[in-house]
């Protein structure tokens, strides 16, 4: 399945981590039988992109800045599950250092928007 980019950087980059977030899942449940916490990384992992997508349509700047800080605490749990997954040894060092690098852009990007739309609201 190809999905057509659009030209929203952070909803593309949090839709492609949300569809890797699945297959993760996917190999977690079927490959290392690993069920509570690969509901827990499936369910911050893809509400990234959930609380992107809903920013899209923010009522005001108020409601915008607040969705994407959903978005942002949620990049931040699904760090800390893909942490506790590679330090209890279900993840190995690389695994865990692509899906790390991938939240940790996800978190950097949305870190900047909601910067700069703060700024921008003052």
């Amino acid at each position: 399945m190809v999905v057509e980019s659009s030209d929203n950087i952070i909803q593309d980059l949090s839709f492609s981590f949300a569809l890797r977030i699945v297959k993760f899942y996917k190999h977690l449940t079927e490959n290392k039988k690993v069920y509570v916490l690969s509901k827990q990384i499936l369910r911050s992992g893809t509400s990234i992109g959930a609380n992107v997508r809903e920013s899209i349509h923010a009522q005001s700047s108020a409601d915008f800045i607040n969705k994407l800080s959903i978005a942002l605490k949620e990049a931040d749990e699904t760090e800390y599950w893909l942490e506790l997954l590679n330090a209890s040894d279900i993840i190995d060092d690389v695994e865990f250092k692509s899906m790390s690098d991938d939240v940790k852009q996800i978190i950097g990007t949305l870190v900047k928007i909601i910067k700069s739309k703060k700024a921008s609201a003052e």
